[in-house]
């Protein structure tokens, strides 16, 4: 019932906006029911640590592991995004009487979020990820500068192109289960169990077309193009789960694919992921070193985690594994707090250009506070939780004998953290401009700083009992050896 829940609360918050009496407070609407929806995914991801699975309906709405736990990150970045809203949206749209519109497409947004890992039948997992696609567009819309507006047809043009070749991806993958012996019940535990008698070239075939068609979704180089300006001109909320989620969803699906492959003993393609994986994080990493705008920077460094997270279930072994899941979900909640960081600097300081910030500890101290604090955690340093993540993704590397692939994604890794500091460096310190004045951050975003920081302080030096069973239930789904 709870998994439910989880799913129809979006849609009643983003049916409650609409309604013309109720438009005043569609905000208040949004942070309770997205609470509501918060509180019935942690208590999904309860019974899955008891039950091992849930099922709400069989064979339509279930939750493992992996599921489980992409719910809780979706519903955890939203719900804290949705509280910086609040004062965020007052101070930076012109368009106030238009609020309730951008309330309820946000909470559309979300509802197609949380679908995607809580269905079980892949045919409507391709539909609830072109809905992502949907939503999401309008959101980056919003503000309907030309600049916003570009960003968003770009955005368009170039994430819809995939969706005909992953569907075809997906019959191929269907056509593989029914010659296989598989039933009318594509769900993804029924794939997991028939892989070893699927035909591993149509597998193979499956795979490519899905990972190209969601990897274009997922901001994975060099299909990427697109993520820089929809997180340079998007709201700020938007960004942060645009980043934080909104790529994780397409990658989580191709995920839950390539642990399908992975279960047909002919199907090897781990090396091509390794291969792929460093691709884009080496793409990033350059890029990295010669941006420009705060925003695209951050944009620039999801770019660099998706290719992370690909290079380590490339490596096809339970630890990889887990450090893949581990970097999802450290992923997530720092990288809505770098894009909280980064409103909070553009709401002081009125530009996206780094070369234009300078001494913001001397104009907005809790600004830069947070800057240096997300910059820390979102480059990797200890004792920070993605720190511990990558290590645990090249220790893997190594143990499962891909020394040449782990010495290469070391230093990418290395030259985007000396990239990120490059540029912060310059923002934080020296002496701010004679025009600019300190300013007090709206209290609804300090507060849902305060929230998002608290899991990336904890995460760095303590994982609790059942986050961690969580993280290792859902590397299992991933296979490996």
């Amino acid at each position: 019932m709870a998994l439910i829940v989880v799913v129809a609360l979006p849609l009643l918050a983003a049916f409650l906006c609409w309604l013309r009496p109720l438009r005043r407070i569609a905000w208040v609407s949004t942070v309770i029911l997205l609470a509501l929806t918060l509180s019935a995914a942690v208590f999904t991801a309860w019974q899955v640590l008891l039950t091992g699975r849930v099922i709400a309906i069989a064979g339509w709405f279930e939750a493992d592991g992996l599921s489980a736990l992409l719910l809780l990150m979706v519903t955890f970045v939203c719900t804290v995004a949705a509280i910086y809203s609040g004062g965020y949206m007052r101070h930076e749209t012109q368009s106030q009487d238009r609020l309730w519109w951008f309330y309820s497409n946000y909470n559309l947004f979300v509802f197609s979020l949380v679908a995607v890992p809580a269905l079980a039948r892949v045919n409507l997992v391709w539909v609830a990820v072109e809905l992502v696609t949907l939503f999401a567009t309008l959101l980056v819309g919003y503000e309907s500068t030309p600049g916003a507006l570009e960003a968003a047809w770009k955005m368009a043009i170039l994430t819809i192109m995939g969706a005909p070749i992953s569907l075809f991806g997906f019959l191929t993958l269907y056509w593989a289960f029914r010659t296989a012996g598989g039933g009318t019940s594509e769900t993804w535990q029924s794939l997991c169990a028939m892989a070893a008698t699927m035909s591993p070239s149509l597998l193979k075939l499956s795979f490519l077309l899905v990972f190209v068609g969601f990897g274009a979704k997922a901001g994975l180089a060099p299909m990427h193009t697109w993520l820089p300006d929809a997180h340079s001109q998007a709201p700020t909320p938007i960004c942060a789960v645009l980043s934080g989620m909104k790529t994780t969803i397409p990658l989580y699906a191709v995920l839950r694919l390539l642990s399908v492959v992975l279960g047909s003993p002919d199907a090897r393609i781990g090396e091509w992921m390794v291969i792929l994986g460093l691709f884009s994080v080496g793409i990033a990493a350059f890029l990295l070193l010669q941006v420009r705008d705060y925003k695209r920077m951050f944009a620039y460094s999801t770019v660099e985690h998706m290719g992370i997270i690909l290079t380590a279930t490339g490596f096809a072994t339970h630890a990889a594994a887990y450090g893949a899941v581990a970097q999802m979900l450290n992923h997530s909640i720092t990288k809505s707090l770098c894009f909280y960081a980064a409103g909070m600097v553009l709401l002081a300081l009125e530009t996206r250009q780094i070369s234009r910030v300078r001494g913001l500890f001397r104009i907005s101290p809790f600004a830069g506070s947070a800057l240096l604090l997300c910059s820390l955690a979102i480059a990797g340093a200890p004792p920070f939780p993605i720190f511990l993540s990558e290590f645990s993704i090249l220790s893997a590397g190594l143990r499962s004998g891909h020394s040449a692939a782990v010495i290469v994604l070391a230093i990418l890794i290395v030259i985007a953290f000396v990239a990120i500091f490059l540029q912060i460096n310059s923002m934080l310190f020296g002496e701010p401009s004679p025009a600019a004045t300190p300013v007090l951050a709206p209290r609804s975003c300090r507060t849902a700083i305060l929230l998002a920081v608290a899991p990336v302080l904890v995460f760095g030096i303590y994982i609790p009992g059942p986050v961690h069973s969580l993280m290792t239930l859902a590397a299992q789904q991933l296979g490996g050896h």
